[in-house]
């Protein structure tokens, strides 16, 4: 199947080539207001030239019968789950259609985009220490607690909150504004299913990164509540190393959380109101406040947070937003990313609750989340993948791979904070093989560039590029448009596969890159994970 692609935009910079260097980036780089990765329009969203399509882009799909006994074995291996899924001989892609942008456009900063491939490598490793430590858990498991509940009464409708990408910002995250407090004072805040817990930058902010806007001030609301560090509910958070003595009736309950990066925040765990936009059955809606919502007001506050006022976690862990809202909006929540190139005023939805009208779309699919399994660790949403398809092809990688060890080590991710996507050795060096042998007539592009396959298109108006999905175990299959696993570089010709991989880890991490324009719902009711091709700016 032929794709007609056009590419729109380019952003990512030339960079180096040494994830040591990457890793170890200076945490007082300067950014400035340039997106760290492009987002490549493709003409199958634009509605162009479908040429003999088997499948519609991005859908869960089933692919013809193979020839190849060894892969027909693969797939048939356990029939009740796989029967109808098998391979394609024949080599399948999509045609990029390359623009040229004149110079005036190319000026897009190169230490932004090294920051943010430096923050995603550096937050694996940490996300993996932290799930075979469980440095982000007390003595006492997460897992048997009590989930906290928030005061809110039953409501009937969806939570609908706005998301925006941080390319203008300079970063390759998404967020979302946030009324915190009485009265309400918006905070724009980091979107984050990698993490628990809520904070913002508060007054005093004694070592704090610099924001878009003032620091929220509990002093400044009637409804602000410090947290008893004889509360039981201090016990959900981290304390600062060395560990504060609770030694007084009133003292506040203390805190300190960690990222991937190196980021960090410390400071009084406390509760709050938030208030969100409430969606009734008749389409209209109103402003509501849910109030007691637990949160980090954090004073020491160190990291790459490109202007945001702080990070809302949508985890699984009982101190995440979702969680403490499941008494209010059940056990689902679906958003759509946007373009990552998109500027602020381009936006799309995170709903809270069930979403009926996405739920009935056809063209929605679904795959198993992993639970009750001991190894796994309580924040995280896990997938079982069984394979990667490339071409059209199942890729012979060892299914072990792909499996979580008793320490916890191993599996697969997903998380809106990490950017691009990474897989573990074995995998990712059969990956970029399959790419490079069906990627033909283009010079490799190996001198200073910070992914590991890059083309050098130089003068050349369209390349083919390989078709690209996920199988999983289950046998559902993510097949993903060419832009969001592929993008060019700003100016440079160079074309690069927007993958990597997984630094000193077994984890892999399927990353807010490859979600662009889909829309996606998290159903832990029913420990699902559902995707739909959507433009999520239409939304």
């Amino acid at each position: 199947m032929v794709i007609k692609i056009s590419l729109i935009l380019v952003l990512l910079s030339i960079l180096p080539d040494n994830f040591k260097a990457l890793a170890d980036v200076d945490d007082q780089n300067n950014y400035n207001n340039d997106a760290t990765l492009s987002s490549i329009k493709f003409s199958n969203y634009l509605g162009l030239n479908a040429v003999s399509s088997s499948r519609s882009s991005g859908c869960n799909t089933q692919a013809k019968s193979s020839e190849s006994t060894k892969r027909q074995a693969m797939l048939h291996k356990e029939e009740d789950v796989d029967a109808d899924i098998s391979v394609k001989p024949r080599e399948q892609s999509v045609k990029l259609h390359l623009k040229r942008w004149p110079v005036s456009h190319g000026t897009k900063s190169k230490a932004s985009a090294f920051d943010s491939t430096a923050r995603d490598l550096a937050r694996i490793q940490i996300l993996y220490r932290r799930i075979t430590e469980k440095k982000n858990q007390n003595t006492i498991s997460r897992k048997g607690r009590e989930q906290p509940v928030s005061s809110t009464a039953s409501i009937s409708g969806n939570l609908i909150a706005t998301l925006k990408s941080g390319a203008s910002l300079g970063s390759g995250e998404y967020f979302m504004d946030v009324f915190v407090g009485t009265p309400p004072r918006v905070f724009s805040m980091i979107l984050d299913t990698g993490s628990d817990l809520n904070w913002i930058q508060c007054v005093p902010c004694h070592d704090c990164f610099e924001q878009n806007g003032p620091h929220y001030d509990p002093n400044g609301s009637s409804s602000f509540r410090h947290i008893n560090c004889h509360d039981p509910h201090c016990q959900l958070v981290s304390s600062p190393d060395p560990p504060r003595h609770c030694n007084t009736e009133n003292k506040t309950c203390p805190y300190f959380y960690w990222y991937g990066d190196g980021s960090n925040t410390t400071g009084d765990f406390a509760l709050e109101k938030f208030t969100v936009n409430l969606s009734n059955p008749s389409g209209r809606q109103n402003i509501k406040q849910v109030v007691d919502i637990m949160f980090g007001c954090g004073h020491w506050n160190r990291g790459k947070f490109h202007g945001a006022a702080g990070l809302l976690g949508l985890g699984r862990g009982p101190l995440s937003f979702t969680s403490q809202l499941q008494s209010s909006y059940g056990n689902s929540f679906s958003y759509c990313l946007v373009d990552i190139n998109s500027n602020t005023s381009t936006t799309s939805k995170l709903i809270f609750g069930e979403n009926k009208e996405l739920l009935n779309q056809p063209n929605v699919n679904f795959t198993s989340l992993i639970t009750g399994k001991e190894s796994l660790d309580d924040t995280y949403y896990y997938l079982q993948i069984k394979s990667i398809m490339v071409g059209g092809e199942v890729l012979e990688i060892p299914e072990k791979v792909w499996d979580l060890s008793s320490e916890g080590a191993g599996g697969t991710i997903i998380d809106s904070g990490t950017t691009l996507t990474f897989f573990p050795n074995p995998a990712y060096n059969i990956i970029r093989e399959a790419f490079r042998e069906k990627i033909k007539g283009l010079p490799i592009k190996v001198d200073n560039t910070a992914l590991d396959l890059c083309y050098n298109a130089s003068g050349v108006q369209e390349i083919e590029v390989p078709e690209f999905g996920i199988l999983f175990a289950d046998g559902a299959v993510w097949n993903f448009p060419a832009e969001n696993y592929f993008y060019q570089y700003d100016q440079e010709g160079v074309v690069c596969l927007a993958i990597l991989e997984t630094p000193h880890s077994a984890l892999s991490i399927l990353g807010n890159y490859l979600q662009q324009n889909f829309h996606l719902v998290y159903d832990t009711n029913k420990s699902r994970l559902g995707y739909s091709p959507t433009r999520c700016a239409e939304l």
